[in-house]
């Protein structure tokens, strides 16, 4: 693993003019706007419920045929220069600033559900404005969760508090960073496996999985996991109290919706993991241990537009080699497989099953050469697999077609 520095020093603002994407990066701060352009289109049109649908429109159907139509973006940035942009105070502060506009955010959304008078239309809008912010936040987290410094770490935490996924601090670290790509994973999702299928079995994995990476922590210190040094028990603490403060503020009526939105934030990140680890599969050594974690055991993708709100999430083949690395200086892999388009709108071919067992399985098996045994495959679909892929020639006819 890449250790990357993590100077806090500022290097002269000039130097900034050769990071091509130096102003771009200040679009991943219209996400938690959202819900301040919806409110804004809501009041203007006197209420109409559909404002409420617009943040849902713009990130499922607005940021995917922007994504067409500016297209892929390849390059690296040149090694002299990475080092100075991992130590720009810049490019945290775009991250750090995500999270008062969370927050904000949420609180004028469960204003408005409280005092807005909002018709069924209206108030399923609210939720998924929140629910799109608050999951696209986990990836915010997920940014600053992999940091040294002890800010970062506790800003994670905080992104995470809306959701109520705190243990994904734990779980994503310490488990998945361990386990990828493995059957033993519970965020890589297998061959054959529908989102719908993986959703619960990630979910409650994951809960498991981090509960007992802390137990495990304080038991080799002779120490009981309950104090709040457990880093899964603090961040749902954080959840509690801004759960509680919200209620104190707005009421009991808030709680359905603070579930709600939950849940749509909770499946935004795992409809990402779905898609990230697809299929792939780290081999076993002479010795019986897996593979080091390569380029190839993640999907990866270079459209530019979902990469700027992503903070590069796309280039997630080397964010497992170098999870020190910052987004902005994230390189792209020659050896990383490659989705077909970029996470925006491989998230709602993921939800429509039988579309994405048609792009994304023969995508798969051509990975591995049309060896179905490669690949990490769900066991109730390897025999429905054979039959339709019985000869791995058939797997590049499929790919073309």
């Amino acid at each position: 693993m890449e250790a990357q520095p993590e100077v806090d020093v500022d290097v002269p603002i000039n130097n900034l003019k050769r990071d091509p994407r130096k102003y771009a990066w200040l679009q991943a701060l219209l996400v938690p706007a959202l819900p301040f352009l919806a409110y804004i289109a809501w009041r203007a049109t006197g209420g109409a419920a559909w404002t409420w649908w617009i943040p849902v429109v713009l990130v499922f159907g607005v940021i995917p045929v922007s994504d067409l139509i500016v297209g892929e973006d390849h390059r690296n940035l040149p090694e002299d220069l990475v080092r100075q942009l991992q130590e720009m105070r810049y490019y945290r502060w775009i991250t750090y600033l995500f999270l008062p506009a969370q927050y904000v955010g949420l609180t004028l959304c469960c204003w408005i559900w409280v005092r807005g008078g909002l018709g069924i239309v209206g108030m399923a809008g609210l939720v998924f404005t929140a629910g799109i912010v608050n999951g696209i936040a986990i990836n915010t987290a997920h940014e600053l969760g992999h940091k040294r410094e002890t800010v970062e770490r506790w800003l994670s935490k905080i992104a995470l508090a809306p959701t109520g996924y705190g243990h994904f601090f734990v779980e994503h670290n310490h488990g998945h960073h361990v386990r990828v790509a493995t059957p033993e994973d519970p965020a890589s999702a297998r061959l054959g496996e529908s989102f719908w299928v993986f959703l619960p079995r990630t979910v409650l994995g994951s809960l498991r999985s981090a509960w007992r990476l802390e137990v495990r922590r304080f038991r080799i210190r002779s120490r009981s996991p309950w104090t709040w040094r457990n880093n899964v028990l603090n961040a749902w603490a954080m959840t509690v109290v801004l759960g509680a403060v919200l209620v104190g503020v707005f009421g009991i009526e808030v709680v359905p919706f603070l579930l709600l939105q939950a849940v749509v934030g909770v499946s935004l990140l795992e409809v990402v993991n779905y898609l990230e680890h697809y299929g792939l599969c780290r081999q076993r050594t002479a010795a019986g241990r897996y593979e080091k974690v390569g380029p190839r055991h993640s999907w990866n993708s270079d459209r530019v537009v979902t990469n700027v709100c992503l903070f590069q999430l796309q280039r997630h083949s080397d964010h497992h080699l170098n999870p020190l690395r910052r987004y902005q200086t994230l390189r792209n892999l020659d050896a990383s497989p490659q989705l077909p388009s970029g996470y925006a709108t491989m998230i709602v071919i993921a939800l429509i099953t039988p579309l994405w067992r048609r792009i994304m399985d023969p995508k798969v098996l051509a990975h591995y050469g049309g060896d179905l045994a490669l690949a990490n495959v769900h066991p109730p679909a390897v025999r429905r697999l054979r039959e339709r892929y019985p000869d791995p020639s058939t797997v590049g006819s499929a790919v073309a077609a």
